[in-house]
């Protein structure tokens, strides 16, 4: 099946769920997005090769959870293994945001892609490189080639006042002495991290260093091919929230969702892929870029299964 029989026969099986489920209200700046939008894009490890995509793929969104695979490894990439006796691996089995389950585990959290993991990561990049959003944003122009990647302010500001969970997360891990930064700079640091604006192009070729066992666009070395491996390990149990193990069942890729309605899926040794679809399920996944990931793989046999 060449490129556009692929792309068409994942356009029709999209078509019909493009009505279902509600995008991201709870972020007022996210609340005024088309749910019928979708765009698909998909970049091959040899960087020299053009990506191709359809639909929306060139159109800007907002990455929101999407930032937390690449602030992983760029805290990976600076400072070893030693994250992980801050993070835990294993799946949530609960909601990306949930303070009970934080609560009843004594500050560590289960993954480093819910809430609370992801602001222990940031903690970290902030430590390290003294400006985490910064760093995050200079890594996705590189890796993209995108030189006008940058963050959403309306976005920003809109997380900002209406992200009392996320603050109460951060004031919990700070309360078990889980952060080194102050909670506002974190916070701070957080939510413009999930404002970048980006297109499925410009993400699916800046994952593009999972794909390849650790290396960069420019062939130089981020991870470790261990490194690599263990990021797409925990994508494929934490990825897509308290419903990782429907999305394996179904897709059979390491990937991570995000509220704006992406998603990025990595084929080891193969390509990245991204996904966007503003209308979420209830587990705060996109329902079109599910289903366009389940019919890639059912129609190409790409899988790591």
């Amino acid at each position: 099946m060449d490129d556009r029989d692929l792309f068409e026969c994942i356009t029709r099986a999209v078509q019909p769920v493009l009505a279902q489920g509600r995008v991201a209200s709870y972020i007022p700046a996210l609340a005024a997005v088309d749910p019928h939008r979708f765009g698909l894009a998909i970049a091959d490890t040899d960087s020299r090769t053009v990506p191709r995509g359809t639909g929306d793929w060139q159109v800007p969104f907002s990455i929101q959870s999407l930032s937390k695979v690449f602030t992983l490894a760029l805290v990976l990439a600076a400072d070893g293994e030693t994250l992980w006796s801050r993070v835990g691996k294993e799946p949530s089995g609960a909601a990306f945001n949930s303070l009970a389950q934080l609560e009843r585990e004594q500050g560590i959290p289960r993954n480093p892609f819910v809430n609370a993991g992801a602001l222990v990561v940031t903690d970290r990049l902030l430590t390290l490189t003294g400006d985490a959003r910064g760093t995050l944003r200079n890594f996705l122009r590189a890796e993209s080639g995108n030189p006008r990647i940058d963050f959403d302010a309306e976005v920003a500001w809109s997380e900002s006042r209406h992200g009392h969970r996320n603050a109460a997360l951060a004031h919990l891990l700070a309360d078990h002495g889980r952060l080194d930064n102050p909670v506002p700079d974190v916070l701070d640091h957080y939510f413009w991290q999930c404002s970048l604006a980006m297109n499925c192009r410009d993400l699916a070729l800046a994952a593009g260093f999972l794909a390849r066992h650790g290396l960069r666009a420019d062939s130089s070395r981020l991870l470790t091919g261990s490194e690599a491996k263990r990021v797409n390990a925990v994508m494929l149990i934490g990825g897509t929230y308290d419903a990782a193990g429907e999305f394996a069942h179904r897709v059979g890729l390491p990937a991570k969702s995000g509220v704006g309605g992406g998603i990025i899926a990595v084929i080891p040794g193969r390509c990245t892929l991204c996904t966007w679809g503003p209308a979420l399920d209830a587990h705060g996944n996109s329902i079109a870029g599910i289903t366009a990931l389940d019919t890639l793989t059912t129609v190409t046999g790409w899988s790591i299964f």
